[in-house]
């Protein structure tokens, strides 16, 4: 392809990616940079026959000139990211000095708000995407050797977590693991403990948001592998089994080996989007045992005052962590592409 022909023909796509994300990126990070004006407070004496006395009140001619002067807001620079709110700079230094055991220290860190997020955050991505990618790959295995008369009923049952909305979903879960719910109710059946609740455990809230996580990403795992199985080299497979090999055998080392390029898309796209965990915890109400990173964007944008630098600093810190994640998976897979190149 010539290269003027190239250059017409990505210039669509260039141009939707500066304007839709790369624009507002940009402003974002202009955004963390700045806080919103103070007001301007004057102070004026007011006497009458038994005294003087002064007052503070807001000049607000001179905040709306401050504001209309400087619309981004005054400048701080990064004081923001090294806020208590984010990355808390000097009460970790304060903790770490105060503290002597590590367990500790990290067992206090993650009181602070945005390492309390992050700790979930990780936790539910690291946990939630080896799971998805194994059941993913065992049930398209598994339905791919089906009889085809029952493959398709199977994969329409197997896509419904995939249909349903991804907050309906959390909700539909909520009211399951309710006390008044199947979940709830055969629970506190079976320990006989009428006071069990599910709702009131941190760590059995983490498990039902991890569960829900599992459910509703298998079927992305699944369609992609199962396509994947489809262009199996079937010369390999009939060599395999005249050798001998079993099932198990013929899936590490014929299998897997063939859809490694399906295992780290998959991959890459469920870690992106398991780091930005939000609607079951929103779904839950599960805000009081589990926030994540997205979680305290929607927070800093809710409520009658809204702040704005504070959810612009999450959302770059994000993104940066993002980025920290995917870059093994994306360096493994340069070095394989040029290897094999």
């Amino acid at each position: 392809m010539k290269h003027k022909t190239f250059f017409w023909f990505i210039l669509p796509t260039f141009l939707a990616m500066f304007f839709f994300i790369t624009l507002p990126i940009i402003s974002v990070i202009i955004q963390s940079l700045h806080t919103p004006h103070e007001n301007v407070l004057v102070t004026v004496e007011n006497c009458d026959p038994f005294g003087c006395k002064k007052a503070t009140s807001i000049n607000h001619e001179a905040t709306e000139n401050l504001k209309k002067n400087n619309p981004l807001g005054k400048y701080v620079g990064l004081d923001i990211y090294f806020d208590r709110g984010h990355l808390a700079i000097e009460q970790v230094k304060n903790l770490w000095s105060k503290t002597d055991n590590f367990f500790e220290f990290v067992k206090l860190t993650a009181d602070l708000p945005f390492y309390k997020a992050l700790f979930f955050t990780l936790t539910f991505t690291f946990t939630v995407t080896p799971i998805m990618l194994v059941l993913g790959l065992l049930i398209a295995l598994g339905v791919n050797s089906f009889n085809k008369k029952l493959k398709g009923l199977i994969i329409f049952f197997s896509l419904l977590p995939m249909i349903v909305t991804p907050l309906i979903g959390s909700i539909i879960l909520f009211w399951m693991i309710d006390s008044r719910g199947i979940v709830g109710n055969f629970l506190q059946i079976l320990f006989e403990d009428p006071d069990l609740s599910l709702k009131a455990s941190t760590f059995l809230t983490w498990i039902m948001l991890i569960v829900y996580g599992v459910w509703h990403a298998i079927p992305f795992s699944f369609i992609v592998f199962y396509a994947g199985l489809q262009t199996l080299p079937k010369d390999q497979i009939e060599s395999a089994q005249i050798d001998g090999a079993n099932t198990f055998q013929q899936t590490i080392h014929i299998i897997i080996p063939h859809i490694m390029p399906l295992i780290t898309f998959v991959t890459l796209m469920q870690l992106m989007d398991n780091f930005r965990v939000f609607e079951p915890i929103v779904g839950f109400n599960a805000e009081a045992h589990a926030t994540s990173l997205s979680w305290i964007i929607f927070n800093d944008l809710g409520g009658e005052t809204r702040q704005l630098s504070a959810a612009a600093t999450s959302s770059i810190l994000t993104i940066f962590g993002i980025i920290i994640l995917l870059l093994p998976v994306l360096i493994k897979t340069w070095k394989e592409f040029e290897f094999k190149k």
